[in-house]
């Protein structure tokens, strides 16, 4: 039985690692963005608003969650969306922060199948698409996830958010 459990542990760290391995040589050509400072409250009020502003102009019941650069929730506001949405939400925006990436990447990458499929052993990503990095000066400071429609009007909200603070 422990036999068994090594080679499912080693099997699952390969795996984890050669999705690693992929994701990085998909963005070896521009390379992802740097991390910097963490997101400031300030910085997730602004981001927060524009996701809300746009979610509200379109008549969409999400949640919206903004994380730190290290993964950790820093703001969430659930506009009426199913309660499943929070931790949906939550796991776009810190996949976005822990790749460096909008979480459709991994969602892409699963769904092309083959080596993609890897993602799968990776714990704790959520490759759906609505989580996407935001980015101040080129740098990562945190992430903003949204779940509760579709998630390509998801994506729509979490750009909003990101966009609000690109632009200072």
């Amino acid at each position: 039985m422990n036999t068994i459990r090594t080679t499912l542990t080693t099997l699952t760290r390969l795996a984890a690692a050669s999705t690693l391995l992929i994701a990085a040589s998909a963005f070896a050509q521009t390379g992802p963005a740097p991390y910097g400072a963490p997101i400031t409250m300030e910085q997730a009020r602004k981001a927060m608003a524009a996701a809300e502003a746009e979610a509200v102009k379109n008549n969409w019941q999400v949640v919206i969650s903004i994380v730190d650069n290290g993964g950790h929730l820093v703001a969430l506001h659930r506009l009426e969306a199913q309660t499943a949405s929070v931790d949906i939400a939550t796991g776009k925006a810190t996949t976005a922060v822990a790749f460096r990436r909008p979480s459709k990447a991994l969602e892409d990458g699963l769904a092309a199948g083959g080596a993609g499929l890897r993602i799968l052993g990776v714990r704790a990503a959520t490759p759906l698409q609505g989580g996407v990095p935001i980015l101040l000066d080129g740098k990562i400071i945190g992430g903003i996830g949204v779940s509760g429609v579709m998630a390509s009007q998801d994506e729509v909200v979490a750009m909003a958010g990101a966009a609000a603070i690109a632009a200072k």
